[in-house]
């Protein structure tokens, strides 16, 4: 008998083309790739000294069989009183890119503009095209800081979303005060400015709070932030938007799906507000190992944007996917940049000091390095792209 084809069952073509996130590789991928058991897992931008011990005491106590609370009412009083913002104005996600696609589902419509930063945090691209959206993009400046003055031309555009990672992703600066102030006189009533803070606890002490900013102004805006950098809790998915009003916060709640946060994400993370002395601790930390790095790197003939993150943007001076097999073949797992005009650069994390010595080790030994390395000290003379000065 002569099976009869069906036809295909349509598509979303907002969906069905969408370019696929740039994950990195989790640890039993890159042991079962290298070979290898000891891996340095710095792609993906963890803390890599876990979580407050009061986490786990926190998740043994836990209920699994009962469902969590959809609103997240108790978590969200804890970031009330400490963010000194109505708790009916945050809402919280399953890690902050679920508030992400809320936020685009609640206000775009097909056909819509919205601008971000090249390079970027893939789902800004995304989740705008998956609701039919068209993307533009402002490029960072050569010496990889912000282009104040492109960003301004496109806001005068009026976007109706305007994504800025502040601190940025993957690159590492943030906007000091007179740049973010020159940013928001830029930004006009038809847009909805999205300031993504996922690393805000790794600033500067001079560097600006960006909620703290756009809270005295009268614009429309969401913050984002996350429990997975500096708290370590990237393994539950927990972040949250805090909104500039109430009607934009009860939007963006309405986008995402019930219980979206689970119960054990919404248990530590309370837990972890409740230890940021731990937190505090980690982060200065990881800062300190941040400057080591940079000071080793430099010390290459290479050198990084000046990074307020835990993280570094590196030129390597060769296709970004053949460094990571180059750092994969050591046990250590880096994120090859994809986007076009900086696929030869690598993200990496900063780790506890063993890690970073092994990739240090084998950035030293990495192919294209010293080609690299002499191509920056040649330009350097000049404009000093891609140095630690700003």
């Amino acid at each position: 008998m002569t099976k009869t084809l069906q036809p295909e069952i349509p598509l979303n073509p907002h969906v069905a083309g969408l370019p696929p996130y740039n994950a990195g590789m989790n640890i039993a991928a890159a042991r079962r790739q290298s070979g290898r058991q000891d891996i340095a897992a710095l792609a993906s931008n963890e803390n890599p000294h876990g979580c407050s011990p009061r986490v786990a005491a926190a998740l043994a106590n836990l209920d699994p069989s009962r469902y969590c609370d959809p609103a997240c009412t108790t978590l969200r009083a804890a970031l009330s009183q400490k963010l000194g913002v109505a708790g009916e104005r945050i809402v919280v996600g399953n890690g902050s890119e679920e508030m992400i696609a809320a936020v685009c589902r609640a206000v775009l419509s097909p056909g819509a503009l919205v601008a971000t930063v090249c390079p970027g945090f893939g789902l800004h691209d995304i989740e705008a095209l998956a609701n039919g959206a068209k993307v533009e993009k402002v490029a960072m400046r050569a010496d990889l800081n912000f282009d104040i003055p492109a960003i301004v031309a496109m806001l005068e555009r009026a976007p109706a979303i305007f994504f800025l990672s502040s601190p940025s992703n993957p690159v590492g600066p943030a906007l000091d005060r007179e740049s973010l102030e020159r940013v928001l006189a830029a930004v006009t009533p038809q847009t909805l400015l999205v300031l993504d803070e996922a690393y805000f606890e790794f600033i500067d002490n001079d560097m600006p709070d960006g909620l703290a900013t756009l809270s005295a102004t009268d614009l429309s805006w969401v913050v984002l932030r996350t429990f997975s950098k500096a708290y370590g809790l990237a393994g539950l998915r927990v972040g949250y938007a805090v909104t500039s009003d109430v009607r934009l916060a009860r939007a963006v709640a309405a986008a995402k799906t019930p219980f979206n946060v689970n119960a054990a994400a919404q248990v530590a993370a309370i837990a972890a507000l409740e230890d940021e002395a731990w937190m505090s601790s980690s982060v200065a930390a990881l800062k300190l190992e941040r400057t080591r790095v940079v000071d080793a790197v430099a010390a290459m003939g290479l050198s990084s944007a000046r990074s307020q993150t835990n993280f570094l943007f590196i030129d390597v001076g060769r296709d970004s996917l053949a460094a990571m097999e180059h750092f994969l073949s050591s046990g250590i797992i880096v994120k090859p940049w994809k986007e076009k005009g900086y696929d030869t650069f690598i993200r990496v994390t900063i780790g506890t000091p063993a890690e970073n010595d092994r990739f240090l080790e084998a950035l030293r030994a990495s192919p294209g390095a010293e080609a690299c390395a002499l191509s920056t000290l040649s330009i350097t003379k000049g404009a000093k792209p891609h140095g630690n000065e700003q």
